[in-house]
């Protein structure tokens, strides 16, 4: 769980610097790779956010069933 949120933190950060960056670019096809780029590491953001949910959710309920 510890791990996931390290990760989710790295991929969010990673993923804000993307998107901050877009205003300093002038060229479309560049802006539109940047963009793509920050929302790939928003999706895998997402993902390490859900599979650590789910791991704090399944040790919950693992303790509830002894």
């Amino acid at each position: 769980m510890i791990t996931s949120a390290i990760f989710a933190a790295i991929c969010l950060s990673v993923a804000i610097s993307g998107f901050t960056s877009l205003g300093t670019l002038t060229d479309p096809a560049v802006i539109s790779d940047a963009r793509g780029f920050a929302w790939f590491w928003t999706f895998l953001g997402g993902i390490a956010i859900a599979f650590g949910l789910l791991a704090w959710w399944m040790s919950r309920r693992q303790g509830e069933g002894e």
